[in-house]
């Protein structure tokens, strides 16, 4: 019979103790590992792994060893059972890959499901519970507010205030006066491509057509509004005509501003300032 290798150190207690039961049985009955594979349901590797340690056996293969040599399997059973809790405990060894985990019985899971159920039901409870108030009062009704309905209020919110804001929208569209030909800053809007009439007169010691009071607004090309048409008016009263009174301030405009600030001695940089202003108004 040929000798059998050392096992590894890191195989102790009672996996050590069951190796060396299955290698007795073995050698006892005269079986050869090649013999012990005809008899079994695992080849002849599996049980030279199996026994010399580099992997654990499976139960199965326990019972049928016991089988294979004509022994109670009972024993090695409860060697298997110890083996196993062993390895469990070894750090990076491995169990019975065969062996289904153990399953606790319904009857011992039922308490603890309904334990769990009653702190769920508890902690619930708590939660539900207003601040201030000890722990067993009833909540209050109308106290927990779903959070289907809260959304449903906001989006009611939302609804109310977008109509609110069209109906506002819509009366100052309808009290808004029209726009008109000739109309100024202080009774129409103003519109782009309009043409708006001039008629300057002094009040005041100055010069107005009516379209802006502003004396120091800032105007350059491409600018827009009743200022610019008050500009283009009193250009035109000054002797310097655009051409045109509709509020945009192009290129003909601001040459006749540049060829009227270079008559008044003032920068000619074609841009309407307080400089400008007072030279038109005055």
């Amino acid at each position: 019979m040929a000798q059998w290798k050392e096992l590894p150190p890191d195989i102790v207690g009672g996996e050590r103790q069951l190796l060396g039961h299955l290698r007795r049985l073995k050698d006892h009955s005269g079986l050869s590992l090649a013999a012990l594979a005809g008899r079994t349901g695992y080849s002849r590797s599996s049980w030279e792994r199996y026994l010399n340690g580099k992997k654990p056996v499976p139960r199965r293969a326990v019972e049928e060893l016991a089988q294979a040599c004509d022994t109670e399997p009972t024993r090695l059973i409860a060697l298997h059972e110890v083996a196993e809790r062993s390895r469990a405990k070894a750090p990076g060894r491995q169990t019975d890959p065969t062996r289904p985990p153990k399953s606790v019985p319904t009857q011992a899971r039922e308490p603890e499901r309904g334990q769990e159920r009653g702190q769920e039901r508890e902690r619930e409870r708590e939660r539900e519970q207003p601040r201030g108030e000890p722990a067993g009062t009833p909540p209050r009704p109308g106290r927990t507010v779903g959070l289907r309905g809260l959304l449903l209020a906001l989006a009611l919110a939302v609804v109310v205030s977008f109509g609110a804001g069209l109906l506002a929208a819509r009366a100052w569209d309808d009290d808004a006066p029209a726009a008109t030909t000739g109309g100024s800053a202080a009774g129409t809007g103003y519109l782009r491509g309009q043409t708006y009439t001039c008629e300057v007169h002094r009040k005041d010691g100055l010069l107005r057509a009516g379209h802006s009071d502003t004396r120091e607004m800032l105007l350059d090309i491409n600018s827009t509004g009743f200022d610019v048409v008050e500009t283009q008016c009193l250009l035109h009263a000054r002797g310097f005509s655009p051409g045109v009174f509709d509020g945009l301030y192009d290129e003909r405009t601001k040459k006749a501003v540049t060829e009227f600030q270079h008559s008044r001695h003032l920068v000619t940089d074609g841009i309407i300032g307080p400089d400008t202003w007072q030279e038109l108004r005055g």
